[in-house]
């Protein structure tokens, strides 16, 4: 079966660039307009991705909050917003509208305008984002770190994997997990900032671990974590589910928060320009020469012997029950989310 990685090096080997960035290079692509370089950013949302459909609000709101992600990440400014968006057959005018406020309210704390699309009618809702932001100066890319380099992030960990678990188990409801809205945050202010100070940048929109893997792929080095800032209510949701914290961050679906890498010689001034603009990351560790490691009460594991992605599996529970088995061949269990380690 192709991969998705196959399916974007065959087309792209095959269709004219038009890009100033290679393939993976970069969250949004690179394009030259005239004498300015823009921001181009295009993606499907659908059932795959485990939103829950109960509030159409947060679902607008998250959609585009995604779609936006990838100019953020970039150090880039949204300025245009269009969707190809197909309504299911539950979608009624009420629910349309609401969808459409989370949208809108996107689109007026951002700057960006709306500017149509496509819309039709389907078995299947999904939505196709498509995104134009400018960049003043270079856009970070996903290239650019190295050993040595210190890995932020800009939220906490588990807002994604948390909305997938509460979508699966919306049959079996867990106690206490009805009033959760998991709205995701724009990330506006830090990506400001981060395009000021950062060497490489990546959203977290297929996980936090992806991530990781991804920037340790492109720039041919590796990392190592821990002590990860779980969000407190997604911990709690494991433990009511009877599921290690750990799957958080090893999940596939991602917060879309900004996981980037600062220069050892930039870090003190990254750090004092984040407290003057009252911005708040996390520091998760560091790149290094080689591996992929994440140290957590007491135990280092090496993630290079995880190697598993949710769209290898039929189903999203074969993915999570081969993921769980994997930490418990660690001997680790829920302790994994313990973790007492510095790198």
């Amino acid at each position: 079966m192709l991969s998705e990685k196959n399916i974007c090096e065959l087309l792209s080997s095959m269709l004219p660039q038009g890009r100033l960035n290679q393939n993976f290079e970069s969250d949004s692509e690179l394009i030259r307009l005239g004498d300015s370089t823009y921001l181009f950013t295009t993606d499907e949302f659908s059932a795959e991705d485990l939103f829950r459909e109960n509030d159409p609000y947060v679902m607008g709101w998250n959609i585009a909050a995604g779609g936006i992600s990838d100019i953020l990440a970039c150090g880039g400014v949204p300025r245009y917003y269009a969707h190809a968006l197909t309504v299911g057959p539950r979608w009624d005018t009420e629910y349309l509208t609401q969808f459409g406020a989370g949208v809108r309210d996107v689109l007026n704390a951002t700057g960006a305008r709306f500017i149509g699309g496509d819309c039709g009618r389907s078995p299947l809702w999904r939505c196709t984002a498509s995104v134009i932001g400018s960049c003043e100066g270079n856009a970070v890319t996903r290239c650019g770190a190295a050993s040595g380099d210190s890995i932020y992030l800009s939220g906490k960990i588990g807002a994604g994997n948390l909305e997938a678990a509460l979508t699966l188990q919306a049959d079996r409801p867990i106690p206490g997990t009805d009033t959760i809205k998991n709205q995701f945050v724009l990330r506006l202010k830090e990506s400001a900032l981060m395009r000021q100070y950062a060497s490489a940048c990546i959203d977290t929109s297929d996980g936090v671990c992806a991530a990781l893997n991804a920037l340790a792929d492109l720039n041919q080095c590796g990392y190592l974590v821990a002590d990860l800032p779980y969000l407190e209510i997604g911990r709690r949701v494991c433990d009511l589910a009877g599921l290690p914290p750990a799957l958080l961050f090893l999940g596939g679906c991602g917060e879309y928060e900004l996981l980037f890498t600062v220069k050892p010689a930039r870090e003190s001034a990254f750090l004092a320009a984040a407290q003057k603009t009252d911005c708040t990351f996390y520091r998760l560790g560091q790149m290094t020469p080689a591996g992929r490691k994440l140290v957590t009460d007491g135990h280092e594991l090496d993630l290079a012997s995880l190697d598993n992605q949710a769209r290898d599996y039929a189903t999203p529970q074969g993915y999570l029950a081969a993921t769980t088995e994997w930490l418990e061949r660690q001997n680790v269990g829920q302790g994994i989310s313990k973790g007492k380690g510095s790198p």
